[in-house]
Formats: structure tokens, sequence, C-alpha cells
């Protein structure tokens, strides 16, 4: 018998009702996710999560009582285990990278469209990143020379790239042309020689060293 995919349980965070009545709407259509409940500023939002347990919360970044950044950084402190997608207007560099180092997984701009959305919100629950593409425009548009990271070969370094920019295993095996095995290996290589565990940390790594050209 075949299993169905687990539920992607989803707290959704606005100020606007009607932008949430939106969302709620349209990710009822998805298989995979239940919203199992909403809350309008970062504060309503860390008191419903500890009641609701959420895999993932979608969370405008500028709202009233506690915006969407100082909520990051208390979600990370208080209720780590949960991934934070950021959904906001803002495509400023120096935005997005306080958010990225304040510890959301993921970027998306309100103007992509609902399918992308989606696909944010699975690849950010799976452990991987993800950034719209005005969001990678706004963060890459002005990187400088990378500096050189000694301690990692070119092939490590392409991997690191693939996954800041927020490719799952699979997709940068095909991107690179090597398999999904080889590219867990140099993953794990990287996390070992730069003493960097999480996928949000290696990604801030990538950003803080302009790796992405």
């Amino acid at each position: 018998m075949t299993m169905s995919p687990s539920l992607l349980r989803v707290l959704l965070v606005d100020d606007h009702t009607l932008v949430l009545d939106g969302l709620q709407a349209r990710l009822e259509l998805e298989a995979n996710i239940e919203v199992i409940g909403t809350a309008s500023n970062g504060l309503e939002a860390l008191e419903k999560a500890k009641a609701l347990k959420p895999d993932l919360v979608l969370m405008d970044v500028s709202m009233p009582v506690l915006n969407g950044l100082e909520a990051t950084k208390r979600f990370k402190t208080e209720q780590p285990e949960i991934k934070i997608l950021m959904l906001s207007m803002h495509h400023d560099k120096e935005y997005i990278l306080s958010l990225i180092q304040s510890g959301a997984n993921g970027y998306v701009l309100k103007d992509v469209s609902s399918e992308e959305l989606v696909q944010a919100m699975n690849t950010v629950s799976q452990g991987g990143t993800y950034f719209s593409s005005g969001a990678s425009d706004a963060l890459f548009s002005q990187a400088s020379t990378p500096e050189k990271c000694e301690e990692l070969t070119k092939r490590e370094l392409s991997v690191l790239k693939e996954l800041a920019i927020g490719l799952s295993n699979k997709e940068m095996a095909q991107t690179l042309n090597i398999s999904v095995r080889t590219v867990e290996t140099h993953r794990q290589n990287i996390k070992n020689k730069l003493d960097i565990h999480t996928s949000a940390g290696l990604v801030k790594y990538a950003l803080e060293h302009q790796l992405i050209e």
C-alpha cells in the first residue's frame, strides 16, 4: 500500500485579514498542506505556535506589536524546530540579509506565483532554503569578487553556491552532473570543514563571504 505524504502543518502570520484569507484559501487546495491557524503579529504567532506545533510558519515581515524579524529571532531561540519562511514586498539587499541572519529558512517576495510559494514551502519544510528570484537578484546583483575559501575544494564551493540559492540535493546533482550520493558527501564535507551543521548556517556563510557570482 502506498503511503500518503505527511501533511505540512502551517501557521500563517500577516496583519492583513484579506491576505490571510487569500493565502488560506489557496493553500487549502494543496493535498499535503494543512493551515492549522493564523496570527496577525509576531507575538501572537509565537503564542499560537506553542499550542499548535506547526511544522512551518509563513510570516509577513512588517507587522505591529512584534515584526517578522524580531519574531524570527525569538522563534529560533524558543522554538528552533519550526521552519520559518518570510513573505514580504521588500527586496532591499540589507533587509533580506538581516532576516537570513536572524534564522529565516527562506524569503519569498509577494509578487511570486502561488505555485512558487508552494514550492518554497515544500523546499523549506524538507530542510532546504528558498529565495524567490527577485530576492536572489537583490542579494547577489552587487556581489563583489568572492573571497577565497581555501578550506573548500572547487567542487565543494560549487555545491555550497547551489545550496545557497535553495536547490535540493537532486537538483544540485542534475545541475552539476554528479550523483545525489556525491552531493550528500560534498555537503557533509563542507559542514565538517566549516564547522557549520545547519543549512541556514551554510547559506549565511555563503552570503557573508559573497560566494554567489
